[in-house]
């Protein structure tokens, strides 16, 4: 393609899956590629949009940059304010209502886009892409691992490593996820890989959408090298052009010099901040399953049961929506009740970032979404895992077979397992697990340094974004 002059800065849209974790780190995407004079057009669904503008500082944090603009289109779901959604309830309703919404917002949208960002899980942002033109680099808001697990689905199909055959098949060693053959377990794939329908439209979607990665010109990860370099290297010989820039938050810090905001779809309770400076440093768990993890109320009485009987320190968030058959106000004010007030805090939402790099936190229970595994890495917390679904079971394994930051304690919600483990990590076995955190921290941190992997990374991206810029893409008229 013959190349142009184009003085004028990029213009990408970056388009965000309507979940916290996704809108959050696509967020941070934003502003790094604001900040090296990239204009952005962030598009949200409206409902994400209004809460974020609540309960954020967002609109002042962003106007300092002149070619920053939020827009918003629907999603066609009616949530109530808890923002719980079914992943295949969600994206049928994304495919009838924002796919055409989006596909008209390209056509309309001035100045012209010159790339889209756009995230992996919902497959219509790559599809219009390809079927007008428009060149496109996917961000997956997973980690690597899960997602070369996500691109091997199909080869564990047609090996018969899938479908699972009961709870007895849970740790048979699975062979088709190459650079993972001597540890992940049918226990350690993704919640999603343990239906026995191989027709499961969740399954499908996860499977095709990833499969169909190497159809965009690039593939960014919120990622380092010096955490997933094996597993990079193996998505790498499917989708070469891959920029691994994470840990994005840190990497967002880095540039703005210890810069602190907030993403969240959640009013955040900052009281517990200051009932974190009353607490000896390293001392507390923090517990927090993250903006979509629904337990029972059972698990949650075992979870507490084995967290008080711990006698550890704790921070716990508990969203509204998060315990089932839960009167929530009340029963947890009857448990403080029982004389566990002086040794814990509650909360709803925290700020979890503040919270994690705290002095006085040792130890986070977890549900391993990526954002917070990075979170934690980054501050050198060592991890409970506790997954919930998705992604969350790869990371787990990660975490504590590969990485040794902390231990798993996936598809168990037992009182003594939870002290136990608990102990462990805050007292027993602390040595261990801070000494191992403690450099991947290090890692994390020089990684997006000037000239750590991350921040060269980042700058190929740009380079990137500005070529595209430059060599105009007059197929894209056609849209008009």
């Amino acid at each position: 393609m013959e190349k142009i002059s184009n003085p004028s800065p990029p213009h990408v849209i970056i388009f965000p899956f309507p979940v916290q974790g996704h809108v959050n780190s696509m967020l941070k995407l934003s502003e790094i590629l604001s900040l090296a004079g990239i204009h952005v057009t962030f598009i949200n669904t409206q409902q994400n949009e209004e809460r974020l503008f609540k309960f954020t500082d967002i609109q002042a944090r962003f106007k300092k940059y002149s070619g920053f603009r939020f827009m918003s289109i629907q999603d066609g779901m009616n949530r109530d304010s808890s923002l719980k959604f079914d992943l295949k309830d969600l994206l049928d309703s994304m495919e009838r209502t924002s796919k055409p919404e989006f596909k008209q917002l390209l056509a309309d949208i001035r100045p012209r886009v010159d790339c889209i960002i756009g995230d992996g899980v919902p497959g219509f942002i790559l599809e219009i892409a390809v079927e007008v033109g428009m060149p496109i680099i996917l961000f997956r808001t997973i980690s690597g691992c899960c997602f070369w697990v996500y691109f091997c689905i199909l080869d564990m199909i047609q090996a018969g490593e899938l479908p699972i055959r009961g709870e007895e098949d849970m740790d048979r060693l699975i062979t088709k996820v190459p650079g993972m053959e001597t540890f992940l377990r049918c226990r350690d794939l993704s919640s999603i890989c343990r239906t026995t329908n191989m027709e499961d439209c969740d399954l499908q979607v996860l499977m095709n959408v990833t499969r169909n990665s190497p159809q965009a010109q690039a593939l960014i990860l919120n990622t380092f090298e010096d955490l997933e370099g094996p597993i990079l290297s193996q998505i790498r010989n499917h989708c070469p052009k891959l920029y691994s820039i994470g840990p994005l938050h840190e990497l967002l810090n880095s540039k703005l010099k210890d810069h602190q905001s907030s993403n969240s779809l959640w009013e955040v309770d900052r009281n517990c901040m200051t009932w974190l400076d009353r607490q000896v440093t390293d001392s507390v768990i923090y517990i927090s399953f993250g903006s979509i993890t629904i337990i029972t109320q059972e698990q949650f009485i075992e979870l507490w049961h084995g967290i008080a009987n711990s006698k550890i320190p704790f921070l716990w968030v508990t969203r509204p929506d998060s315990i089932t058959n839960l009167n929530h106000e009340k029963f947890l004010e009857e448990l403080l009740k029982e004389g566990e007030k002086e040794n814990g805090y509650i909360v709803k939402w925290a700020p979890q970032e503040e919270v994690l790099a705290h002095k006085s936190v040792g130890g986070f229970l977890t549900h391993s979404g990526w954002n917070s595994s990075l979170e934690s890495i980054v501050s050198g917390v060592p991890m409970i895992c506790w997954p919930y679904f998705a992604d969350q079971q790869v990371n787990s394994r990660f975490v504590s077979e590969i990485w040794n930051l902390g231990l798993d304690m996936k598809d168990v919600c037992d009182r003594k397992i939870v002290e136990k483990m608990v102990n462990d990590l805050m007292v027993n076995k602390r040595d261990e697990f801070v000494k191992f955190s403690s450099r991947m921290a290090e890692l994390a941190r020089k990684s997006v340094s000037e000239g750590g992997s991350s921040w060269r990374n980042l700058d190929r991206l740009i380079e990137h974004i500005t070529m595209i810029s430059m060599q105009g893409h007059h197929e894209y008229d056609r849209l008009s």
